[in-house]
């Protein structure tokens, strides 16, 4: 009987609140999976906490979308600095790099001093990771004088990525591109190009709503990002409250990509704030 975003719009809005409710009636998942905990590979941590399944087939996160809008192809060898621990980010970079042909150094986070040197033997040339966490491994580079000129490429998320900040990456000569996702969702939406929005995910249904209604606004207008993914078979999620202010931008993006596109990130819609990559909530 769905059939359109009015008539998506007039079913229940999916809060993280919600889900670690339910998972701790019904663990691990709260009973929002199909099928149980054997069908999944991996069970992962978020704060809250909340627990979410994970599996390394077919791009399950739907990262490799953006990883290759990045030009990251087989010839690359990426050090992904996503944790490896508890939280699921780094399986889910791993797993879309993977799907472009690409290498993967599972750096992790941290060790600063051992991951350049370790960039440097091996010839790193793109990176995965929160934004800031390169300019410290360039920064610690250029203490130790080790060359880390091979990395032309970074995929970051999990942050905000400043003007400033990709701008002194860009006079390193490396094209540095953001990724909006969730733990809960996989990709969102992403950049194919420097300042010209986030282009949504085609397999995921975007609206932007009235925070703390669920009312749709109008295209440019500010609201909290409601997402709705269905192509995860395993676990689908209708109407998820990612709980990020965000509005539709008009037009099509410069790469010839025709999907709707958002602004970005605009700020919290909800108390719940990000430290160093992780959310933490009141």
């Amino acid at each position: 009987k769905v059939t359109s975003l009015a008539s998506l719009s007039s079913l229940p809005i999916t809060r993280k609140s919600s889900i670690s409710q339910a998972q701790k009636s019904a663990p691990p998942f709260g009973g929002y999976t199909v099928g149980t905990s054997s069908n999944f590979e991996h069970i992962f941590q978020s704060p809250g906490p909340i627990y979410e399944p994970g599996q390394t087939s077919n791009d399950w996160w739907r990262l490799g979308r953006f990883i290759h809008a990045l030009g990251i192809g087989n010839n690359d060898i990426v050090q992904n600095c996503f944790s490896y621990h508890m939280t699921p980010a780094g399986m889910m970079f791993e797993n879309g790099v993977k799907t472009v042909g690409a290498t993967v150094f599972p750096a992790g986070i941290g060790q600063s001093e051992l991951q350049v040197r370790a960039a440097s033997d091996i010839g790193v040339t793109a990176y995965t990771g929160t934004p800031d966490f390169l300019k410290v491994l360039l920064d610690k580079a250029d203490e130790l004088n080790i060359d880390l000129s091979k990395i032309k490429k970074a995929a970051v998320g999990g942050g905000a990525l400043f003007p400033s900040l990709r701008q002194e990456y860009t006079d390193r000569g490396i094209s540095c591109l953001q990724s909006y996702g969730t733990a809960d969702l996989g990709l969102v939406a992403y950049e194919a190009a420097e300042n010209d929005g986030m282009i949504i995910d085609e397999d995921v249904i975007l609206e932007i709503v009235k925070p703390g209604t669920g009312k749709p606004l109008q295209n440019g207008e500010v609201g909290e990002v409601i997402v709705t993914v269905l192509n995860n078979f395993e676990l689908p999620i209708i109407r998820f409250a990612t709980g990020d202010l965000s509005a539709i931008l008009e037009g099509e993006s410069s790469t010839g990509r025709t999907n709707k596109r958002i602004k970005g990130w605009m700020g919290r819609a909800d108390q719940t704030t990000k430290v160093k990559g992780m959310f933490v909530q009141p």
